[in-house]
């Protein structure tokens, strides 16, 4: 039905497409008056037609009496009547109501009846011999016999009954007081008579209609209205037999658009359900045949259509009521309509009469009926023929020699009668006791009127025109549109919908008129909207044509610049398609249809017109759009074995349909429409993807789900069995369908219950020989019972084709016959051979019979077919009649498969099949839920999203790309939310390929250009003008970024195409180098990106502006081989880039990947690892040489220098982020730790052929991991500091900050690590090579204080010593301190008041110095843990533990910087003071003097350490000499115990005689005296030196320092011991007893007050 549906008044009207001339007839409104007259043009009638519908079904209230309103029409009406020359001379008795034999107002049964065929004849003759006017055949008798009067001719001239009926009913109504109390029956009566008369005008019978109307339209007749039911039959009788005279034709169609007026008030007014059937159906009997007939004129006849569509709506509404009033028990409805009669509605008058134009040969006046159908059953051959040679719209020329010579509607007389004086009413009208119990139509009339409107569309019927066919489609699909359901619930309805209906529309949708393709379509579109639950293989058949008709065969043409694996899941064919016919030939049993045959009986698609595959692909849309249509195919189609995947065949055919190249072989409309279409299914899935599920009473998922598992193992069997029967077998075995392949029963129930097997594969393999177990069993399953030999082959061989050779056709006949016969022999055949010549030879019959190469006339006759089979019957012959039956049924019906017929039996036979099955198939299951959309998009998502990429890629409307991007946003949420993580991924994929970023071959920097303007900068790359000058491109891109988030816990394999594009990005400038967060997650700076080829600062350039400066700079760049200048141009596309990146929320993306679990994260790590680089090195460990190899000479003598790696940030950028995600927990670290860590160590051996940019902070992320993965073993510590160390130097000093940050980290916190690491050589050896450069320094001095000084110090007796060395290190590096110090001294001297007061160690190197010596010291704590946990010789471990510190300190005893100087010598003080350095049970501690103290004085005294600090040197010697003092005094008990004591107290002495005698000036000259004599005061106190008294012999340590000191101070002894002479020289002192050192307590309290140590803390304090 074309046209749409609207509404108007309150019910729905159908408006169809405008008839010719521009004009729209009343779509089924009812006109409350009609009053046409002859002279009306068709404009006229045109506008009040448009007046009348504007009145509608309002009810109109009337401003004048209602008595006087029918008073008026009745005069009205007579008045008409008396200027008719019939009734000019009437009497004025009529005029005043009152005549002496005037009917009685009850009298209504005598109003006229139908006259029977015998009285029609006989006027009919009357009228052809001229012997009375046509009209008044028999009427004018009858009433000059009934009034007794003579008029002309003798005969009476009294008023005529139909004047005297309007005259009795005024004077009746003279003292009615209200019209509705008022008789109905008799207020009608005289203008039905005025109707129903053939005497009266088109213009009189008009006016009395037009009355008729305005009283429903004034509600003059309601519900209440006396005997209403009565009248209503009476007026439905009367119009339906209308009958006037001819006279023009216009005038004669106003008497007809006035009664399908009136049907149409009848049925929709109040009294419109007191109607009955047999009312109802001559009623929708006259509108038919209105719209059949060709010879009306197409407005009348567009209006019949229009008012059978209104009528059909009120009548199939009432099917809606009366389900009301039956309540549950329909069939109770059913038994109704059954006891209410059969009633009959006659098949509408094609060719019937046409009004007001006379038969060919006979003028004058002419009378005629309302055209409508007739119950006549015969009709000459001749008449036949006098019809026209094609219908309007009709397919095919009318056959006289086809068509049935019976045609309704047609009179055997036509030829010699007057069109207009033609009675078509041959029904016997009812009696008035009938009428009165009438009952309401119901079922019977509605049952009768669809089967009327079904059987209209017979498409064999060649009597029904095509035109006639698109009517009866229009107002079925009414009827569909407004009880539809109403109709599947009736089951005598619904057996006409799922029959006859559905076998005429599915043949008709394969016609090429267009008029009726587009209605067929339609109705069948409503009709499966409305009723596809009791419509389930139905809807099969129809939806598996369309497909097989709109798939195009043709492959996808490659179209340049889109990539085809981005429509790689478009399929190529449907899957309903048939398996592949056998190769072998034919065995001429067969006969296949050409293809073009079978195209036209729909057994396959074929080619169709480009428009009608338009019209088919607007019913697939309008299909799919309804709620839930495509999940009911999903369930009831797809997940059922033996039924076609239609839902996945609909979305591929909309698919492929969808692009742009279909419209080749269809409409330029056709692509859009199946866009739509694919789109509106995705916005069905995706708006209820937050529905709440709903899961009672619908099929069970995982049921579901397994039955589709099961479907798609059988497809792949039965695809294997048509290549390979025995493999076939064997896989479907294997899988579970086929129980034992052993076991035939097994076997052959497969193989009968599956359609999808080849027929003729089936045929050759039951026919093999080692099969015949096989066979059997299959032919055990039929049931031969009660048929013909005949009837039984054929049921066989429906099954399987015959195979070609003999022998195996030999021995399924054998087999055959063997089960025919079975248990008992059937009558009238002998035995089994007698079963198996007859089928050989109705084989033989069937091939001769239907052989198109064989010629008729020498085809076998029945005679040949007798002869053949005499005798065969156990030697007798078969009866005559068995054979003849048997030849019969093969002449009419060849035995062949279904698919192979080549006439109407094929359709009609697999129409027959698909309704036995419909009875066991069930229900369709409505399917109003969301459970079911997970499986159903993950079946059909492939070729929705290629079509989508498609479109995308070759649109050019912005309209599609809004539509298309909102496709993709979709079906990524449905994707997201029922995790089909394949599904995301590939429209991932195919978004990243459309925006060109993901391309997997790095772009080109090296022409990079910074462009610096208005303190901004922008990168201009060869990526970014590209990418900025494709607009697809940046759109694809946005849409990308903007459907990720919320979705990336379920991307997998989508994430190499994110990170190919980040990568491109970043490696470009586009994306921020502070994306990563890596200042915030790794406090680490952001990855440098690739310094630019040029930088240009247009806002300088624009300063400096002119046109010789920018030829100038052109000529430079030119000469210099610099790349040109970014145009304007590249600029701005530049711009564009970086507007679309910055529109793309990607930090809130990396917020998003950062806060997934961590087993989502594992796919973007290993996504991210596979765009590194393949190792150039192997991962072994190389042995670092204790020194570096000679660098190989050419042969030139130069050395080589190898290219420099080039720096990719694409490669940092791919580490950071992998380490960012293994390290976020330790639950990221056991899955992601190991594939990072190797990825890492690949880089970081590779040292020599990576960038030094690359490696550093490669260092940094592997030590960042190593750190986060403690508790694993894929990363070692010593391994990677091994790796390290063993980097040149030069490495190393690219690398050192890095390096030194990720060995922080591993030993900031106590821990197994940070003691692995500490105690690793490497890792100082590492420190050792970095701690000397400036911009490490600082870091190296951190990373020693952290083991020293931290929480818990990491010092160790493996990394003891190299600690110390370290820290000694950085305290020697704090010598720089002197230059600002000497400098300081020379301003003083100078008296310049200096500019800025000095900060002490405001120098961090020489700070760092100081804090060195200081930390230094501080390990003298450790030391006793360390000797004690090193079970070493006293001697070994003075040497292994003290002495490091001890030269450490001297060492820088002599540093130039002389904050760190004084704070040596305090240090060492105090670690020489130590409680814990000397004991009585050892004398290694003895050591401090030879190899600390004394060493240290030494060089003091060397010229060249004076020279580094001449201003404060001398101090320092002075410092050396009381230290020298103290620490001897301080162990002077111990040392008065060693045996070495005489010679380390000359030592001493010999020292201070070179401290005097150095030359220096007052201050040792002063500072050395004092120094000694308080240390032999306190050992006189004490008692280790005295003087010789009473003439004792001196000792030999007197008699020694006597002669020591005189030698440069020679009066000091003296001086301290008056009361002794110095001896000469030449004297020998006595020897002196030695004393216990514990006699002496008061000079060892004098010692211990002498030699207080200094604390470290003050290291200015002096030292006095």
């Amino acid at each position: 039905m074309t046209g749409d549906t609207e509404m108007h008044g309150g019910a729905m009207r159908s408006r169809h497409e405008e008839p010719p001339g521009g004009t729209r007839p009343n779509a089924g409104q009812s006109s409350p008056t009609f009053r046409a007259m002859p002279g009306r043009t068709m404009a006229q009638e045109n506008f009040l037609q448009t007046q009348m519908s504007a009145i509608g079904d309002t009810k109109i209230s009337i401003a004048v009496d209602p008595v006087a309103l029918i008073t008026t029409e009745c005069i009205t009406v007579t008045s008409a009547m008396r200027k008719h020359a019939r009734w000019a001379h009437s009497s004025v008795s009529a005029i005043l109501g009152g005549g002496p034999s005037m009917a009685t107002g009850n009298d209504i049964s005598r109003l006229p009846r139908q006259n029977d065929r015998t009285s029609t004849t006989a006027r009919t003759k009357l009228v052809q011999a001229g012997r009375m006017p046509t009209g008044a055949v028999g009427e004018d008798d009858s009433l000059a016999s009934r009034w007794g009067l003579r008029g002309k001719k003798g005969k009476s001239m009294q008023d005529n009954p139909l004047l005297s009926a309007f005259a009795r009913l005024r004077n009746d109504l003279r003292g009615c007081t209200d019209i509705r109390s008022f008789d109905i029956p008799s207020l009608l009566h005289p203008f039905l008579q005025v109707i129903r008369s053939s005497s009266t005008s088109a213009p009189i019978t008009s006016l009395a209609i037009v009355a008729i109307t305005k009283f429903f339209a004034y509600n003059l007749v309601d519900r209440g209205s006396p005997r209403l039911s009565f009248a209503m039959q009476l007026l439905s009788a009367a119009i339906t037999h209308c009958r006037f005279e001819a006279s023009d034709s216009a005038a004669d169609e106003i008497v007809l658009l006035g009664i399908l007026e009136l049907m149409e008030n009848m049925l929709s007014g109040p009294g419109g359900d007191l109607l009955g059937d047999e009312s109802v159906c001559e009623m929708m009997e006259t509108g038919l045949s209105m719209c059949c007939q060709t010879r009306l004129s197409d407005l009348l006849r567009r209006k019949a259509e229009m008012s059978m569509i209104s009528m059909c709506q009120t009548i199939f509404e009432r099917l809606k009521s009366l389900e009301i009033e039956a309540g549950q028990d329909l069939e109770v409805l059913e038994a109704d309509g059954k006891e209410s009669g059969n009633v009959v509605m006659n098949d509408p008058a094609v060719n019937g009469t046409t009004v007001g134009m006379p038969a060919p040969g006979i003028n004058g006046p002419a009378s005629t009926d309302v055209v409508r159908g007739s119950n006549q059953t015969t009709e000459s051959h001749d008449s036949v023929e006098q019809l026209p040679e094609n219908l309007e719209g009709s397919s095919a020329p009318t056959n006289a020699g086809a068509l049935d010579p019976t045609l309704p509607g047609r009179n055997p007389n036509f030829g010699q009668m007057s069109a207009s004086a033609l009675d078509l009413t041959q029904h016997s009208e009812q009696n008035v006791d009938e009428l009165a119990i009438i009952r309401p139509y119901s079922l019977p009339s509605i049952r009768e009127l669809f089967r009327v409107l079904v059987d209209l569309l017979q498409p064999h019927n060649r009597q029904h025109g095509d035109t006639l066919r698109v009517m009866a489609l229009r107002i079925i699909d009414v009827a569909l549109e407004v009880a539809g359901p109403s109709i599947a619930k009736h089951p005598s309805l619904a057996t006409l919908a799922k029959d006859d209906l559905c076998r005429y529309l599915f043949q008709l949708v394969r016609s090429e008129n267009m008029a009726l393709l587009n209605e067929s379509l339609r109705v069948a579109g409503t009709l499966l909207a409305t009723c596809r639950e009791v419509l389930k293989l139905q809807q099969e058949l129809f939806l598996s044509y369309l497909v097989a008709c709109l798939h195009p065969r043709v492959e996808i043409e490659d179209e340049l610049g889109i990539d085809p694996a981005l429509y790689e899941g478009v399929p190529k064919t449907p899957k309903l398609v048939r398996p592949a016919a056998s190769n072998q030939a034919s065995s001429g049993r067969s006969t296949p249809v050409p293809i073009k045959e079978r195209q036209k009986l729909g057994l396959e698609g074929g080619s169709r017109k480009p428009d009608a595959r338009e019209a088919m692909v607007e019913s697939i849309g309008a299909l799919s759009r309804m709620p839930s249509y495509l999940v009911e195919l999903y369930v009831n189609y797809d997940c059922e074995v033996d039924r076609s995947d239609l839902c996945e065949d609909l979305i591929g055919l909309l698919s492929r349909n969808a692009f742009p190249d279909s419209a080749r072989w269809s409409t330029t409309n056709v692509p859009p429409l199946c866009l739509d279409s694919l789109l509106g299914y995705v916005q069905f899935v995706a708006d209820r993807l937050d529905d709440d599920p709903v899961f009672q009473n619908y099929p069970n998922i995982r049921r579901l789900q397994e039955q589709r598992a099961r479907k798609k193992i059988i497809i792949r069997g039965a695809t294997k069995f048509n290549e390979n029967p025995r493999a076939g077998i064997a896989f479907l075995a294997s899988h579970g369908i086929v129980d034992n392949p052993d076991d035939a029963q097994s076997v052959v129930a497969f193989l009968r219950g599956t359609t999808r097997i080849s027929k003729s594969v089936l045929g050759e393999f039951l026919s093999k020989k080692s099969h015949g177990h096989l066979l059997e069993a299959f032919l055990d399953m039929f049931d031969f019972a009660g048929k013909r030999v005949d009837e039984a082959l054929r049921d066989l061989l429906n099954s399987f084709r015959l195979p070609g050779e003999s022998a195996l056709i030999e021995r399924i006949v054998a087999v055959f016959s063997e089960k025919y016969c079975g248990s008992a022999t059937p009558e009238g055949i002998a035995n089994v051979d007698a079963v198996l010549v007859l089928t050989y030879a109705i084989i033989m019959l069937n091939t001769d019979q239907h052989n198109p190469n064989l010629k008729k006339d020498k085809r076998m006759t029945y005679n040949d077919f007798a002869r053949n089979l005499r005798g065969v019957n156990g030697g007798k012959d078969f009866a005559p009649e068995y054979l003849q039956e048997i030849y019969d049924s093969i002449k009419g019906n060849e035995i062949i498969l279904p698919d192979e017929h080549n006439n109407k039996q094929a359709f009609d036979y697999a129409w027959e099949e698909l309704l036995v099955k419909a009875r066991t198939s069930g229900p369709l299951i409505m399917c109003n839920t969301n459970i079911y959309d997970a499986d159903m998009f993950s079946a059909t998502w492939k070729p929705i999203v290629a079509t989508l990429s498609y479109v995308f890629m070759s649109a050019s409307d912005d309209t599609v790309f809004s539509r298309v991007v909102l496709g993709f946003d979709q079906c990524a949420q449905i994707a997201a939310k029922y995790d089909l993580t394949d599904a995301l991924d590939h429209i991932i994929f195919c978004l990243s390929s459309m925006s060109t970023l993901a391309s997997d071959v790095a772009t080109n920097t090296s022409l990079n250009t910074e462009v610096q303007a208005e303190k901004k900068s922008v990168m201009v790359s060869e990526l970014a003008v590209k990418f900025g000058r494709d607009y697809r491109a940046q759109l694809a891109c946005a849409v990308l970024f903007r459907l990720i988030p919320r979705k990336e816990s379920k991307i997998k394999e989508g994430w190499d195409y994110i990170v190919r594009i980040w990568l491109n990005l970043f490696a470009n400038s586009l994306l921020a180098p502070s994306f990563s967060k890596s200042e915030d997650l790794l406090d680490i700076p952001p990855i440098p990106l690739q310094p630019p080829s040029q930088v240009i600062d247009r806002e300088q350039r624009s300063s400096e502006g002119g046109l010789i400066q920018t030829f100038s700079s052109f000529l430079s760049s030119y000469a210099a081989d610099d790349p040109p200048e970014p145009s304007e141009e590249e600029l701005e596309s530049t711009l564009c880039s970086v507007d679309c990146v910055d529109s793309c929320p990607m930090t809130k993306i990396f917020s998003k990947i950062l806060a997934m679990p961590p087993e989502s994260r594992q796919c973007l790590v290993l996504a991210l690892l596979k765009q590194l680089p393949e190792p150039s090195s192997p991962a072994v460990i190389v042995v670092r040489p204790d020194r570096p190899g000679p660098a190989p000479i050419r042969t030139n003598g130069h050395r080589p220098n190898p290219s420099t790696p080039i720096y990719d940030p694409s490669v940092v950028f791919v580490l950071e982020l992998a380490t960012i995600m293994a390290t976020r927990d330790h639950t990221s670290v056991a899955l992601m730790g190991q594939a990072v860590a190797d990825s890492l160590q690949n880089i970081v051996r590779d040292a020599a052929n990576v960038h030094p940019l690359v490696l550093a902070r490669a260092v940094f992320y592997l030590l960042f991991l190593l750190n986060a993965s403690q508790d694993h073993s894929f990363v070692r510590a010593p391994v990677i500091l091994h790796t390290i160390a063993g980097y040149d130097q030069s490495i190393l000093e690219k690398a050192s900050m890095p390096i030194l940050n990720g060995l922080t980290l591993c030993i900031r916190d106590p821990s197994p690590l940070r003691n692995e690491v500490t105690n690793t050589p490497d890792f100082w050896s590492i420190i050792r090579s970095l701690h000397t450069l400036p911009e490490a320094a600082g870091k190296a001095f951190d990373l020693v204080a952290r083991v020293v000084a931290g929480q818990q110090a990491a010092v160790t007796a493996d990394n003891y010593k190299d600690t110390v060395s370290l820290l000694n290190g950085f305290a020697a590096a704090g010598s720089v301190g002197a230059v600002v110090e000497q400098k300081r001294d020379k301003t003083a001297r100078r008296n310049e008041k200096p500019t800025k007061p000095a900060k002490p160690r405001e120098n961090e190197v020489v700070d760092r110095g100081f804090q060195a010596v200081v930390m230094i010291y501080q390990l003298t704590n450790r030391v006793p843990a360390l000797i004690k946990q090193s079970h070493l010789e006293r001697k070994e471990a003075w040497l292994a533990y003290w002495s490091p510190i001890f030269e450490a300190l001297r060492s820088q005893c002599l540093n130039p910087c002389r904050e760190i100087r004084h704070q040596a010598f305090s240090c060492l003080q105090n670690s020489l003071l130590s409680p814990e350095l000397a004991s009585a049970d050892h004398q290694e501690w003895t050591a401090i003097f030879a190899e600390v103290l004394f060493p240290l004085i030494s060089r003091l005294l060397r010229p060249e350490i004076y020279q580094t600090d001449p201003v404060g040197m001398g101090d320092t010697r002075v410092q050396a000499a009381n230290l020298l003092c103290k620490i001897f005094l301080h162990y002077l008990v111990l040392l008065s115990e060693w045996d070495g004591m005489l010679d380390l107290w000359l030592r001493i002495l010999d020292i201070m005689d070179r401290l005097m005698n150095s030359g220096q000036g007052d201050n040792l000259e002063e500072a050395v005296p004092e120094s000694l004599k308080n240390i032999l005061l306190v050992m006189a106190d004490g008692g280790f030196i005295q003087p010789p008294s009473d003439g004792s012999r001196p000792t030999e340590l007197w008699d020694e320092t006597c002669k020591r000191v005189d030698r440069f101070l020679p009066d000091l002894i003296s001086e301290i011991f008056p009361q002794v002479n110095t001896p000469s020289p030449e004297t020998k002192p006595p020897e002196i007893e030695d004393k216990a050192p514990a006699e002496s307590a008061p000079a060892q309290e004098q010692a211990l007050k002498a030699q207080a140590p200094v604390a470290v803390e003050q290291p200015n304090e002096d030292l006095d």
